[in-house]
Formats: structure tokens, sequence, C-alpha cells
């Protein structure tokens, strides 16, 4: 169905797609996943040939998107963020408009018209100006826009921004309705959004795939959220890494200088101890040289009397 070989696109020195191949295969809803920045918007312009890539080749049903640009795009239809609406025309003005720029035969533009109209349920305000409609059902237009002509493959880009939770609601199951007949494309950040609505995630970060695989397959084992931070947020995967390693060589310090202190505290108690033992024994010591002076200070007084009485004897 839709052929993505090598893609890149730069501007200036900036690489804004990477060297990026997919392929699209029909009957499925894709989800195009990834942050803000990423590339998912310039992927989408240049799949829908808005824009040129810079190397590579988009290949719709076989059709160059370049080189045959519209046998291509007969094949796509196409709803950017921003839909391309004329806020003066009514409804049914404006798809009529649509379906002549798209090159649909003049004879078959009100079935085309029709057509849209009723697979997105605008039957109720065709008649009314754009610029008066709430922002869910000119929303609606752009889908219709996008249908017009019939294509096999549908390619939305942030089909729901903006809207309430009602209104998101609303285009989430439209978008599930129309899977039904047509391959569809969704771009979106919003992991809920692709959980809700695809069958098939491609998902892009810092302008390549990172990866591709049934929603299924991606959410055996982790939920999307994980796998969608693993693989798009290196940069936080990297710095949580390093805080992680840090925090292991804090408390691997703090239990270092804990077992020091315990050996200082040992160490400190050892020598109190022996210095204790050490003042004991030189109070022993003292204790005992004192009672030997005082022993020979005893002698010398008693063999001082003893010689008094000698004296005394020999006088006598």
């Amino acid at each position: 169905m839709i052929e993505v070989r090598n893609l890149t696109k730069r501007y200036g020195d900036r690489e804004t797609v990477k060297d990026i191949s997919f392929t699209v295969e029909e009957g499925h809803i894709y989800g195009f996943l990834g942050p803000n920045g990423a590339g998912k918007s310039t992927t989408m312009n240049i799949i829908t040939g808005y824009i040129a890539a810079t190397e590579g080749q988009v290949l719709i049903n076989g059709y160059d998107i370049l080189r045959q640009p519209r046998k291509a795009k007969a094949c796509i239809g196409y709803l950017p963020e921003q839909p391309p609406l004329y806020s003066d025309l009514t409804v049914r003005e404006y798809l009529n408009f649509a379906a002549e720029i798209k090159g649909i035969a003049k004879d078959q533009r009100k079935e085309a018209v029709d057509a849209g109209i009723a697979a997105v349920m605008l039957g109720d305000v065709e008649g009314r100006l754009i610029k008066n409609l709430s922002k869910g059902y000119k929303q609606r237009v752009g889908f219709a826009q996008a249908l017009t002509g019939l294509p096999q493959v549908l390619i939305l880009d942030e089909p729901t921004s903006g809207l309430d939770p009602k209104q998101i609601i609303e285009i989430r199951d439209l978008i599930k309705k129309l899977g039904e007949n047509h391959t569809v494309i969704l771009s979106s950040h919003i992991l809920s959004e692709i959980s809700a609505v695809c069958d098939h995630v491609i998902m892009i970060s810092d302008g390549k795939i990172v990866a591709d695989d049934s929603l299924e397959n991606l959410t055996a084992e982790k939920s999307l959220e994980e796998i969608f931070l693993e693989l798009t947020d290196a940069d936080r995967m990297e710095a949580m890494d390093v805080i992680d390693l840090a925090r292991e060589e804090q408390e691997k310090g703090s239990e270092e200088n804990a077992a020091d202190a315990e050996d200082s505290a040992d160490t400190e108690t050892e020598n109190d101890a022996e210095t204790e033992s050490e003042a004991d024994s030189d109070a022993d010591q003292e204790a005992a040289d004192t009672e030997a002076a005082e022993d020979i200070s005893m002698d010398s007084e008693i063999h001082g009397e003893m010689g008094e009485e000698a004296e005394n004897e020999s006088d006598i």
C-alpha cells in the first residue's frame, strides 16, 4: 500500500528525519507515535507530497509521490493538524471546491460530496458557514474533505488536537468506523488515543524509527507508556541511570563511612581501655614505689634507733 524507503529530510545542517523505512499494509489502522518534535508531521507531509524529501522514496500503490504525484495523491486523503478550511463557505460549498481541486469529474462531484457528508454525519450542518461551526464539526469537515474521492488510505495528523473530551470520543469512534473501509495512518503523541484506535504502531524518536509492530505484540509484556518512555526518552533514561548510579555510589559511600566510623569508634575504645590500663598500671607502680619508699624510710629509722642503743650500751 505505502512503502517508505530510506527517507531523510534536512533543513540546513539539521536532520529532522533520518533514513527511515517502513511499510503500511492494507486493512489496518496505524498509529504513528512519537514525542513532539520527533519528525511525525514532517514524515506525513513528505508522504502526502506537501514537501519533498532530501533523500529517499515514497511509493503509494506503486506510484512515486514525486515522479507520479497525481496518481499517487489520488490514492490518499490527508487531514493536516490544522484543516485547510475556508470559513466563509458553507460545508457543501467547501466540499464541492475540494472535489473540483482533486480532479473529480463534474457529474460525479455531488455523489462524492454526499458520500463524504454522510460518512462523517454532517447532514444537519451542510448549509451552514464553516466559521459558525464548533471545532469538533470543523474537524469533521476536514475528515469529509479527506474522504472526498474515496481514497484507499487516510492520513490523519493529530486529528483530535484542541478538541474537548466529548469531541475526542466522537472523532475516535469516527476513525474506527472509517478503518472498516480504509487503511488509516493516525499521527499522534497521545498514548491513550493510539491504544484506543490503532492495531499497529510505528514509533519515531529524534527522526528515527524505534519500533514497528502490532499493538498486541508491543504491549505483551509492558504497557505502551513504558515502551514509549524506554524507546523515545533516551536522554531521560540516561539521566535516570546516572542518578541511580550516583545514588548507589552515595549509599555505598555512606556504608563505608559508617563502617569506618564504627572501626574508628572501636579503635578509640581500645585506645581508651589501653590508656586506662596504663594509667592503672602507673598508679599501681606509683603506689608501690611510695610504699617501698616508706619501707626504706622506716628501715632507716629502725636502724638509727638501733645505732643509738648500741652507742649507749658502749658508753655504759
